[in-house]
């Protein structure tokens, strides 16, 4: 079972500003290659930071509204919220390593 949940734009508010945990945003769509290759690597910190961080999935061709309002212009994006702020966004495909570095340096 994965610790991966989606969120849309009526329950971002609840699942992610006023989380008391930072929370991991992954801005995806089904037909985005690189999406693909970055899930599976989200959904293992998912696990591996478990009680720590929450992960959350935002489908963007379903919640246009989110994407603009956090500037999503290219896809995979990783938010990083702490306290209802984002605190670190990246861009892309990158490794699981890079993102457990980020992770590390906001979750006590």
């Amino acid at each position: 079972m994965s610790n991966v949940a989606t969120t849309s734009q009526d329950t971002f508010k609840t699942d992610v500003l006023a989380s008391e945990r930072p929370v991991l945003v992954d801005f995806y769509a089904d037909w985005c290659g690189p999406c693909k290759i970055i899930g599976p690597i989200v959904e293992d910190l998912a696990d591996d930071y478990q009680g720590r961080v929450d992960v959350r999935k935002v489908d963007v061709d379903n919640n246009a509204n989110l994407t603009t309002h956090f500037g999503v212009r290219g896809i995979p994006t990783l938010m990083l919220f702490k306290n209802g702020e984002p605190v670190e966004t990246i861009v892309g495909v990158t490794s699981k390593a890079k993102l457990a570095d980020v992770l590390d340096q906001h979750v006590a």
